[in-house]
């Protein structure tokens, strides 16, 4: 067989066998997917229904496909939910598109190796991949670090082929590497802490080289804008606070060391030998010493001096980029972890060419002996989460409560406990599978929950027993959901640990109170009063979507506003129906037109002219927004358009308002603090 066919088949066996393992793991493990991994499954399923490729769905356009991309980019769900189309949507049989994202950082290593050193070379660092247990666990888990792993070293490996100064500068390569770069950051956002630094690097090298590497740099800003700008356009806002959230606030939350702390440096490193194996680390380290005693000797002579100065230099940066991240995971250096592979490769390697100068058989042997002695630290680990996987009733309570069942209307259950074994991420997934329409939202963590869940809730499941990650005011929800008298007590279902949780519905003779879609006309009029008319409304909607995970208040309420309009063209109160329902739906330029025909039927109120501002910044659109709040200032001088002109100016370009925003916008903010707390 000709050798490069030859490297292919066995790549192509390593994947397989690999797989066969994943596959039995998950033939083997009979627990249910926890917080993070159904959100991640639940996403995949959003993604397939809205491709209309998996039942419950159908295409509406790509401003509902991007809304379902709030905080994290679509790439990973879009994949994974056309896997799932396929292959079925159980946990265990979504699970393939985790096998097809290690297919592909096999490949990513593989190509990797052999422009490092060569075919053999790679093929080992395939294997060590394969073997490697943190990378192990990642294909039996889902979220979304196997497909980020996966994508950041084949860009990594791209990025480095376009800058080789012997073979690279060509435009195939840069179409490549930019498609592959982008497609990581189209997964998570933190891969711009691996290939930021990469980034830099390869600008310096354009830079440096001008010609056609400059005008192939090109390629970068323009692809960005075409893959990247509409999903970031549409939900830039929700990005940013999940960002915070997830990174900043998550880290004062959990504890996590500060970045000139002693321990955030010791933190990941520490955590190798479990993330890769005592043997596969010692092994390579030593390896690397000998190579280093060896650095003037042809042993080195068979490497490309180039690939291996960029890795090195890329790996060291990016460890620097992700320690200095507020928030600490064993996860979150794992796209690392290929790239720490090959180099301890190289050890290993090492080990053969000092082996096979003395017997060729001898160097097999023992190789194959290392590879073995690898197993043992994965297999322990995986035979450990099998035993730690969340068992619970929670297939059964869905089904009771009518999930996964495509001809049962659509309903909302409300998770007053929070479990791995049991929370609202995990019953939203199996309540929508078969084309279901049951969705979970979590409610009690606020005393404010009470009221509403009483009144207007009408599925809701309780724990007897241990309640999870939930506060005080939960149990009070508890508490009164049981003694209320407004709910019957339809099943209870065992714990393993001999807890239970119990399914309550509404009582057929206690009505619920009056609907959100009655109080949504009064409550949006109330944005006519500026900043203080907003956070009522704003309560009042977070907790309705809870209560309503359907949305189901939208259509009637849209339907009755476009009625009364109908009626009476000149009435403003559906025109504030109309935009307030555009606001919540993320459609600004919808916003903005039902803004602009208030300012028109209320040409004395500053606040249709504010709203319209705000939202056509919030839509990309500064220039417009300048121009709204420059023709309003002058009929209805207000604090706040004086700053959102001055503001939307400097955002238009017009960097000589910057002096007046920096005073305005203080006055601004006053201005909304007093209104709010007149309210308060």
């Amino acid at each position: 067989m000709p050798q490069p066919i030859l490297f292919w088949v066995v790549l192509a066996l390593i994947w397989l066998v690999a797989t066969a393992c994943d596959r039995l793991w998950w033939a083997v493990q009979s627990g249910v997917p926890a917080w993070d991994q159904a959100d991640y499954l639940n996403s995949a399923l959003d993604h397939g229904r809205a491709l209309g490729l998996i039942p419950g769905g159908a295409w509406e356009g790509w401003s509902a496909l991007l809304d379902l991309s709030p905080k994290i980019p679509p790439l990973a769900s879009l994949v994974n939910g056309t896997v799932m189309a396929v292959s079925g949507d159980a946990p265990a049989q979504a699970a393939w598109s985790l096998s097809l994202w290690h297919g592909l950082l096999l490949l990513a290593v593989a190509s990797w190796g052999r422009r490092l050193v060569g075919p053999g070379f790679a093929l080992l660092a395939s294997g060590l991949t394969a073997l490697a247990p943190a990378l192990l666990d990642l294909r039996t888990d889902y979220v979304l670090e196997m497909p980020l792993t996966a994508v950041c070293t084949l860009a990594l490996w791209r990025l480095g082929c376009w800058c080789d100064p012997q073979r690279g500068g060509r435009w195939s390569q840069v179409f490549v590497a930019t498609t592959a770069a982008l497609a990581s950051l189209l997964v998570k956002q933190s891969a711009l802490l691996v290939l930021f630094p990469a980034g830099l690097w390869a600008a310096w090298i354009a830079m440096g080289r001008r010609g056609s590497w400059l005008r192939q740099a090109l390629v970068l800003p323009l692809m960005t804008a075409a893959l990247i700008g509409p999903w970031l356009r549409h939900n830039w806002i929700t990005t940013i606070g999940g960002t915070n959230r997830a990174v900043f606030e998550s880290a004062a939350r959990e504890g996590d060391p500060g970045v000139l702390s002693l321990q955030n440096w010791v933190l990941y490193p520490s955590l190798l030998p479990e993330q890769l194996g005592v043997v596969l680390l010692v092994v390579g380290v030593a390896g690397l010493l000998m190579m280093w005693g060896w650095r003037r000797s042809v042993a080195s002579a068979i490497d490309d001096g180039w690939s291996w100065r960029w890795l090195l230099i890329n790996l060291i940066a990016a460890w620097l980029f992700t320690s200095l991240s507020p928030n600490k995971s064993d996860r979150y250096i794992t796209p690392l972890l290929p790239m720490l592979l090959l180099v301890l490769a190289r050890g290993w390697w090492q080990w053969g060419v000092l082996l096979q100068s003395r017997s060729h058989r001898l160097a097999a042997l023992l190789l194959g002996t290392g590879l073995l002695a690898c197993c043992p630290a994965g297999w322990t680990l995986q035979l450990q989460r099998l035993q730690d996987r969340p068992q619970g009733p929670l297939e059964a309570l869905v089904h009771a409560a009518g999930g996964a069942d495509p001809n049962q209307l659509p309903r909302t259950l409300i998770v007053v406990p929070s479990t791995p074994d049991l929370n609202q991420h995990n019953v939203t997934y199996y309540g929508r599978r078969h084309g279901g329409q049951l969705v979970g939202r979590q409610l009690g963590g606020q005393r404010r929950d009470r009221e509403p869940v009483l009144q207007s809730a009408e599925w809701v499941v309780l724990a007897e027993g241990d309640q999870g990650s939930v506060r005080k005011s939960a149990r009070r929800l508890d508490r009164a959901v049981r003694e209320s008298g407004l709910f019957v007590k339809v099943e209870t279902f065992p714990r393993p640990n001999g807890d239970s949780y119990s399914l309550w519905r509404r009582r057929a003779d206690q009505l619920a109170g009056l609907s959100f879609a009655h109080r949504f006309p009064s409550l949006a009029s109330a944005l006519s009063t500026g900043p203080a008319g907003l956070e009522p409304v704003f309560e009042a909607v977070g907790v309705e979507h809870m209560l309503d995970g359907h949305f189901l208040y939208r259509d009637v309420v849209r339907q009755q506003a476009l009625d009364r309009l109908e009626q009476d063209p000149f009435d403003p109160n559906p025109r504030w129906s109309l935009a307030l329902l555009a606001v919540l739906a993320n459609r600004p330029q919808e916003a903005s037109q039902q803004f602009a025909a208030l300012q028109e039927l209320l040409p004395d109120n500053p606040w249709p002219a504010a709203y319209r501002s705000v939202v056509l910044l919030a839509g990309w659109n500064p220039w417009a927004a300048a121009e709204v709040a420059d023709a309003a200032r002058t009929k209805t001088p207000n604090p706040l358009l004086d700053a959102l002109a001055d503001l939307s100016g400097v955002m238009a370009g017009a960097v000589w308002k910057v002096p007046a925003a920096l005073q305005s916008v203080p006055l601004a903010v006053d201005q909304i603090e007093d209104s709010l707390d007149a309210v308060r």
